[in-house]
């Protein structure tokens, strides 16, 4: 019966111990192969997930700039030349310059009270033990998954006796109440990885929580305030429910009411060449937003885990 010989180990140098990566694998070029088709795959996935999302994008900012004749009998060819004018005409005559003004005051306060008052309490969650923490907590996760369908009606009567219906202040009270819940569990888990001794080296020294919170826990935790503000962002920019029910006033409507205001009127006699003007115009300070804070958005998701 033949035996396989196992081929003889290099002569290790004198001292010298033998390790892993003196000992040939047999296993490594399959592995290596499998890789590589596995990141071929992988990268070719993206790409096509890429195309997918930018695709839209670039057919809507050059349709912006069509008439709408082209736009029905040539919809994917390039437009002829530069129809500024549909911009102009979006901006003054549909009114997306009032509702744009009032989209960037409700979402400017709501996002400033929501980053407030939502670092405040996952910062006491966090880094305090009291009675009742762990259900308070449990409480914010349960408003994440409450369906704002089912308070709709009720949140009208309480916001109209409130005397904050078609209210812009009344608006953003509403908006940061719907965005409190996820942004103290998002930064709960963010000032849970914070290190807790240059905390106490303020305590130390004097300072009060408050004082240890805004100068010092605070500016720590930037990169999960840019990112969980960046969420919200999003979520109250594109908002169209609770501003439908709750903001009936044609002078106070927001870009998404706008929007579905400028389609509606219309009826199939549109405007097509200025409802997408209007469109990129609500689009456009999204894109920004992300591109310009895209890094700090994956920092914030990533500290925890290099913590």
């Amino acid at each position: 019966m033949k035996t396989t010989e196992t081929p003889a180990l290099p002569p290790a140098e004198s001292g010298a111990p033998v390790g892993k990566a003196d000992v040939p694998s047999a296993g490594r070029p399959g592995r290596k192969k499998e890789g590589h088709v596995l990141n071929a795959f992988s990268h070719g996935f993206l790409i096509l997930w890429a195309v997918m999302v930018v695709m839209p994008l670039l057919w809507a900012v050059m349709t912006s700039f069509k008439d709408d004749r082209s736009i029905f009998s040539s919809p994917w060819a390039l437009p002829d030349k530069l129809h500024f004018d549909n911009w102009s005409r979006a901006w003054t005559q549909a009114n997306m310059s009032d509702y744009f003004l009032n989209t960037v005051l409700v979402v400017g306060g709501s996002l400033i009270g929501t980053l407030v008052l939502g670092s405040m309490a996952a910062y006491v969650l966090a880094r305090f033990d009291f009675p009742g923490n762990r259900f308070i907590y449990y409480l914010f996760i349960g408003g994440m998954s409450f369906p704002i369908m089912l308070a709709l009606v009720p949140l009208f009567y309480v916001v109209n006796n409130m005397g904050l219906l078609n209210t812009i202040h009344g608006l953003i009270l509403v908006y940061i109440a719907y965005s409190l819940p996820f942004t103290v569990f998002f930064l709960t888990a963010f000032f849970r990885t914070l290190p807790t001794s240059v905390a106490e080296a303020a305590f130390v020294d004097g300072a009060s929580h408050s004082r240890t919170f805004f100068q010092i826990m605070l500016p720590m935790a930037k990169p999960g305030l840019i990112s969980v503000g960046i969420f919200n962002f999003l979520g109250q920019w594109n908002q169209y429910m609770l501003p439908t029910v709750l903001n009936t006033d044609p002078d106070k409507r927001v870009l998404t009411q706008g929007l579905v205001q400028l389609a509606a009127s219309q009826g199939y006699k549109g405007d097509w060449s200025g409802l997408f003007a209007g469109l990129v115009m609500a689009m456009l300070p999204v894109l920004a937003a992300y591109i310009v804070f895209q890094r700090q958005v994956v920092q914030g998701l990533t500290a925890g885990a290099l913590k």
